[in-house]
């Protein structure tokens, strides 16, 4: 690393998450700076950023109206609590959430994490049964291979074997569905897959097994993302829907990638036109800028809470920084960037030519695998024998040392530039990927 003042002399103390944090230190990529479509390293140099972060920053970085706001906000109000308080802010960022999605998800619970929002779902999907009178649905259904956060109810509806087999036996009374990965059937599929609407009838299977009187709610990601972008198959969400009616079960979204635009949608609830009873989100909703999660969740559940005493607390449930200030300030400024430059619209524009970009890699050398919808995909590799990730790795910090930003899970490569990015530079994505890929074995 060269001698500057955004080079700190000691990495040791910072335990890094999700990160070989030997390797990195050895060998640190430090960003100093954003603007746009990019970082800045300690060493000046510019990375176009093909990630929106990690899935958040969906308008691009340093968006003036977000940092003005939040500068604002800072001033004025710095901190208030939301326990028996509230602020302004807070009332007037969730009346503006609710009108933007469909249906009657008309309340929301503000949280400070995507890992917080899919805890908070689950708590309020079984604290929604008690207060109905039905104690015994206590049984909550994942699906192998999801990804719910890093909290332990959401590894233990996870799926993502690495993520929950160091941390004992986790959360009872959890069971999974299988996943819809069928690259057998499925490989190389442009937006929703043809083949595994079937595959919702795994839920059946677990429903005669448990008894549906035992199963408070499923979860489930529209398009599962961290995992290595994996699309829902024509006809499954619905099917999902349909038998969680069937058996009174709560279907849970989480939204915590797919909202605020990244399908050209602004949630998933609109792209699939399939209506969850709760949906989970983060991300988004404040570009990053200020950590925040927003859960909404359908007016028959919220009203079940309020039958007791008008004094008494509904939900002993919520967060220190629920509401945040500065959270909710920068989440109002960023769906007025999200309207004002329609970046929603802008995703479902540009969603074909990136289609077609992403696709142009199908026949290089160890891509097996290429899906995607609106602005999102995965690109998979074939493993190298005897080392699995080690090929999308190499491919990781070989773009990075190339000046393009990726990440990497497993052995696929998942790209979800910013909403704003433009035709040129989905090129220099995809053809600094394509380089790479023609020069690692």
């Amino acid at each position: 690393m060269p001698d500057s003042l955004n080079t700190p002399n000691d990495l040791a103390p910072f335990w890094m998450p999700f990160t070989a944090n030997r390797q990195f230190k050895s060998n640190p990529r430090l960003f100093v700076k954003a603007e746009g479509m990019h970082y800045t390293t300690s060493d000046n140099r510019q990375v176009l950023d093909g990630t929106a972060g990690l899935w958040c920053v969906n308008a691009g970085h340093a968006q003036p109206k977000i940092v003005e706001a939040i500068q604002q906000q800072a001033q004025e109000l710095d901190y208030a609590p939301a326990f028996q308080m509230g602020h302004p802010k807070a009332f007037e960022l969730a009346a503006r959430l609710v009108a933007m999605i469909p249906g009657d998800l008309d309340h929301v619970f503000f949280t400070n994490s995507g890992s917080e929002s899919v805890d908070t779902a689950l708590k309020i999907a079984l604290a929604y049964h008690r207060a109905k009178g039905d104690a015994s649905r206590t049984r909550l259904i994942g699906r192998e291979r999801g990804y719910h956060g890093v909290g332990f109810g959401g590894i233990s509806v996870g799926g993502i074997v690495n993520n929950r087999r160091f941390f004992g036996s986790l959360l009872a009374g959890v069971d999974h569905m299988r996943h819809t990965h069928d690259p057998a059937r499925n490989a190389f599929s442009r937006g929703q897959p043809e083949h595994g609407a079937e595959l919702a009838d795994d839920l059946e299977r677990i429903v005669a097994l448990h008894g549906a009187e035992t199963i408070a709610a499923v979860i489930v990601e529209p398009m599962a993302g961290s995992t290595g972008v994996l699309m829902p198959p024509k006809g499954y969400l619905e099917r999902l829907r349909a038998i969680c009616d069937k058996y009174g079960i709560l279907l849970i979204f989480d939204e915590v990638i797919t909202g605020f635009g990244r399908l050209g949608s602004p949630f998933a609830v609109d792209h699939f036109g399939v209506m969850p009873d709760i949906v989970t989100t983060a991300k988004g909703v404040s570009n990053g800028a200020v950590p925040m999660g927003a859960v909404f969740v359908r007016k028959g559940i919220y009203d079940a809470f309020m039958n007791g005493p008008e004094n008494a607390i509904e939900l002993f449930h919520g967060y220190t920084y629920s509401a945040h200030p500065l959270a909710c300030a920068a989440a109002l400024a960023t769906l007025d960037v999200y309207r004002e430059q329609d970046l929603f619209q802008r995703c479902a524009d540009l969603a074909p030519y990136f289609e077609d970009a992403v696709h142009s890699l199908k026949d290089l050398p160890h891509v097996i695998d290429v899906r995607n919808m609106g602005l999102v995909a995965g690109i998979e590799l074939e493993a190298r024998p005897g080392a699995p990730t080690a090929r999308a790795f190499e491919a990781f910090l070989k773009c990075y040392d190339k000046g393009v930003l990726i990440r990497t899970t497993g052995d696929i490569i998942a790209l979800s530039p910013p909403l704003i990015v433009d035709k040129a530079q989905i090129d220099t994505i995809v053809g600094t990927i394509a380089d790479v890929l023609k020069d690692i074995a």
